[in-house]
């Protein structure tokens, strides 16, 4: 590759993060060589629009934030929900205890209170809460909210613990309540909540922490015939009820039981994913499956992180080599070992992001916004990463790469955006384009290789070149 400068880049605007040490820099010098991997845009061609992403207020997250020093506090809040920083546009909570608490709670805590008389959501005032108005505050746009139980109040359930069982049958009315009464004690407290899932990973987690088991018939009956009615009938109809939430590989399963007729269908916006199913598998004949089963609802991935892993602390190398490993390396079954090799977080990210959006999904939520050095805290040790990694009791902060990663789709890719067709004659880097509502045009390129990439980008007649960095993530805004 020659280093001669190129100057026939009017017209984009490009930032990259790279292995070599980029963290959303702005690049205005390239290099390039006679073999160029040509990217035609097809502004065109229109699919899905663009619901947002961002990432999930925790009480892991929130109790850390309040750890900190003000500065500190304020410093990350911005970094995520400012325009000059991530600009996260759609977010997620969890509707009671999940693992990423810091004990076991539910809001309806007397037992056979199926009038929710004694509702509360004290447990949340104090961490959670704060978090969410405090980024409210900080974002200009506004952000959207889907919220999760990982478990119903335990006194429904067929085992009577918040771990693993069963909604009972006779509870169906009050857990139906239990979200309505949600909703609304959230709205006094001055948030909105946009959607929620039924239940976060229906078909459970090993029995390790909070969950309940639905099958894809119960969860949408469930829907159908009591959540639905409920929300409706309480004023709630506004509000996105998504069914699954779970991991990819279930999608044409529980697609064709929410989506069998109009009638099962009416009450479910969508379908919500997680992408706990493979370190490099991102599903796209489950994903386009699920699309054209309900081409108008919503496919929202709504929990992703780099699971069972201590993060590396102030060591960005490591969020690029091919080292960290999943849950599924040490126990997954014999023959779904493939697909939990070692990867690299950074690949992980920026190829699932990137996969999703080239198969219909219009949304991506990341898990915890903030974790600390030992990856938590977490009540059942289930220890994850996330972007921002701090040290409260040195009241230091590290943002990981995975930050920067997130931050060219969040901060670039705006809610209404509509994906737009592209044609590229290379296989060994990836894309994916879409045009913003304002006109602009940003294009997401992933080089994985060892070696730099010269590309000549193609869009309405206009050819402008640039080159990519080895190991890179880079958004080129076309104006």
């Amino acid at each position: 590759m020659s280093n001669k400068g190129i100057n026939n880049t009017s017209g984009v605007t490009v930032y990259e993060t790279s292995e070599s040490g980029h963290s959303l820099k702005k690049v205005e010098q390239f290099t390039t060589s006679e073999k160029k991997i040509i990217i035609r845009l097809h502004p065109e061609e229109k699919f899905q629009t663009i619901t947002g992403f961002g990432g999930s207020f925790t009480e892991a997250s929130a109790s850390l934030l309040n750890r900190l020093s003000k500065k500190n506090r304020k410093k990350i809040l911005e970094a995520y929900f400012s325009e000059e920083g991530a600009n996260y546009s759609l977010t997620r909570t969890h509707i009671a205890s999940c693992d990423f608490s810091l004990n076991n709670y539910t809001y309806a805590k007397v037992e056979n209170d199926l009038q929710m008389e004694h509702f509360t959501i004290e447990d949340d005032k104090d961490d959670l809460i704060p978090m969410i108005k405090e980024a409210q505050s900080i974002s200009k746009d506004g952000f959207k909210i889907i919220a999760s139980p990982w478990s119903c109040p335990p006194w429904m359930k067929d085992n009577k613990s918040y771990v693993g069982g069963k909604l009972l049958p006779e509870y169906n009315d009050a857990f139906s309540l239990y979200f309505s009464k949600y909703l609304g004690a959230y709205k006094k407290e001055g948030i909105n909540i946009w959607g929620i899932t039924v239940i976060n990973e229906p078909h459970g987690n090993g029995n390790n922490w909070e969950s309940t088991h639905f099958s894809p018939e119960e969860m949408t009956l469930f829907v159908q015939n009591h959540l639905g009615p409920k929300l409706e009938k309480d004023g709630w109809k506004d509000v996105k009820i998504f069914g699954y939430d779970q991991n990819r590989a279930g999608l044409p399963e529980w697609v064709d039981a929410m989506y069998k007729n109009e009638a099962t269908s009416k009450y479910f916006a969508g379908t919500a994913i997680h992408w706990y199913e493979s370190t490099y598998d991102y599903f796209a004949k489950e994903l386009q499956y699920a699309h054209h089963k309900a081409p108008n609802k919503y496919l929202i991935e709504t929990e992703g992180c780099v699971d069972s892993e201590i993060p590396h602390w102030q060591d960005d190398p490591w969020y690029w080599k091919k080292e960290a490993t999943d849950w599924g390396w040490d126990w997954a079954s014999e023959k779904e070992k493939y697909l939990h090799p070692k990867y690299a977080p950074v690949n992980r990210y920026a190829t699932d992001m990137i996969g999703c959006l080239n198969n219909w999904v219009d949304g991506w939520v990341d898990w915890n916004m903030v974790l600390d050095r030992q990856g938590g805290p977490n009540w059942f040790k289930n220890w994850c990463v996330a972007p921002v990694i701090v040290d409260p009791e040195a009241d230091e902060v590290y943002f990981t790469p995975l930050y920067y990663v997130m931050s060219h789709f969040s901060r670039f890719i705006r809610p209404g955006a509509t994906r737009i067709g592209w044609q590229m004659d290379d296989q060994s880097i990836m894309c994916t384009a879409v045009e913003n509502p304002d006109g602009t045009k940003v294009l997401i390129v992933f080089n994985p290789e060892n070696s730099p990439k010269s590309l000549e980008i193609v869009s309405e007649g206009q050819s402008s070149y640039v080159s990519i960095s080895p190991q890179a993530i880079q958004t080129i805004i076309i104006h």
